[in-house]
């Protein structure tokens, strides 16, 4: 019996110190032992994330993702993620940040932690020049294409009348392309999309009919990584200090940043 015990107690001592273990295992200390920082982006969404004329990723978000790696240190390894599985790759561990345009709302927060903001954004419903839209009451009856599971998506959604007619569409690329085929007659998206539209068909430029949301963009960081959360916000709050963050507004964005964000 007293071996029993011994054996006993020197496996729960055993469990206890693996349990341990991993509790104080945390991504911020694999990305330095590794070496490498996975981060997940955006690549049908400019100016925050496009494939450029030489085939390698570009944009404001792959710009915030180098900043980060370098000031850690490591190698940077991008992965590319629409609205839909970007949420997922971090929840699963298969990348380390997620660096896509990501807005915060309380669904979101329940599952992920968000940073400071790094650059300002807004959500609208953008349409034709001579288009009538002066309250959400005027989408009645309107055909409006938006990426699923944005958060466009979910501010549309919110307060669309009942007979307005939402597309939803799998990506970016298929839900502005959507717009300038004339399948539908509004877009709602962010405000940098629509100076993407304009460089594709300067005829067709869409303008704010409706705005939806301010809604600045964060780095998002898996639940219960303190460490990792607030050496991001470092840099972040750094590289607001000095200038960075703004250069990469102008540069990609084409505004400076605003003092509030």
């Amino acid at each position: 019996m007293t071996c029993l015990r011994t054996l006993l107690l020197a496996t729960f001592l055993c469990s206890s110190s693996l349990v341990t273990g991993i509790a104080q295992a945390d991504t911020l200390s694999d990305i330095q032992a590794r070496g490498v920082l996975k981060v997940a982006v955006p690549q049908d969404f400019p100016p925050f994330g496009s494939v450029g004329p030489d085939l390698k990723p570009r944009g404001l978000d792959i710009d915030t993702a180098q900043l980060l790696a370098d000031k850690l240190g490591v190698k940077l390894a991008l992965t590319p993620v629409n609205s839909t599985n970007r949420i997922p790759f971090l929840t699963t561990g298969k990348v380390d940040l997620v660096i896509s345009s990501l807005g915060k709302n309380p669904e979101r927060e329940a599952v992920i932690d968000f940073s400071k903001p790094y650059a300002p954004f807004y959500l609208a419903v953008f349409g034709p020049a001579e288009a009538s839209i002066s309250d959400v009451a005027a989408l009645a009856g309107k055909t409006i294409s938006v990426t699923r599971g944005s958060i466009e998506d979910m501010a549309l959604t919110a307060v669309a009348p009942a007979d307005a007619v939402v597309k939803r569409f799998e990506d970016n690329n298929s839900t502005i392309a959507a717009y300038l085929s004339g399948q539908v007659q509004l877009i709602a998206s962010g405000s940098v999309v629509m100076a993407a539209i304009a460089e594709k068909n300067p005829a067709k430029v869409p303008v704010v009919k409706l705005k939806l949301k301010d809604s600045p963009v964060y780095v998002g960081v898996a639940k219960g990584e303190q460490p990792l959360l607030e050496q991001v916000n470092t840099t972040l709050t750094a590289a607001k200090a000095d200038g960075t963050l703004s250069r990469n507004a102008e540069k990609w964005l084409k505004q400076p940043l605003p003092a509030d964000l």
